[in-house]
């Protein structure tokens, strides 16, 4: 398996200002989206996880450094890498890039909760689905 997760994006008249750049807060979108198709390309839905696990992943952290702009029609890919898995949370290194060249890259940790809003331990499932992706990390540090 290679060491991230690649996820296209298209930038469209909507995800940008006057001036045909897009719009910095669009950025966090297409990580979300990224996030979410790596998730499903493993098996993992959040709907299922929220049905069948009764948890939910929520962003606790996101860092982002903004290098260089997006424009309106540029095909970028987002990158995704499996930084730190703990108990109850997953550590992720998003980098957006077009053509090579980094524009974006964010920081992010995700937190397990429960539907209650309670913190919560990673599901075996979700863990289990992730192993692929955390051959560089030390999987056996706990964080919270």
């Amino acid at each position: 398996m290679p060491d991230c997760h690649k996820f296209p994006i298209r930038i469209y008249y909507e995800d940008t200002d006057s001036g045909g750049i897009v719009y910095y807060a669009n950025y966090l979108r297409f990580a979300e989206r990224a996030r979410s198709e790596m998730l499903r390309e493993i098996g993992i839905e959040s709907s299922s996880l929220m049905v069948n696990e009764g948890v939910a992943l929520a962003v606790r952290r996101c860092n982002v450094d903004y290098y260089k702009p997006a424009r309106l029609d540029d095909l970028l890919n987002v990158e995704t890498r499996l930084m730190a898995l703990g108990g109850a949370s997953i550590e992720l290194e998003q980098i957006i890039v077009r053509e090579g060249q980094k524009l974006v890259r964010l920081e992010l940790k995700l937190a397990c909760m429960a539907m209650d809003g309670r913190p919560s331990r990673l599901p075996s499932r979700l863990r289990d689905n992730l192993e692929p992706y955390s051959a560089d990390i030390d999987v056996s540090k706990e964080q919270g």
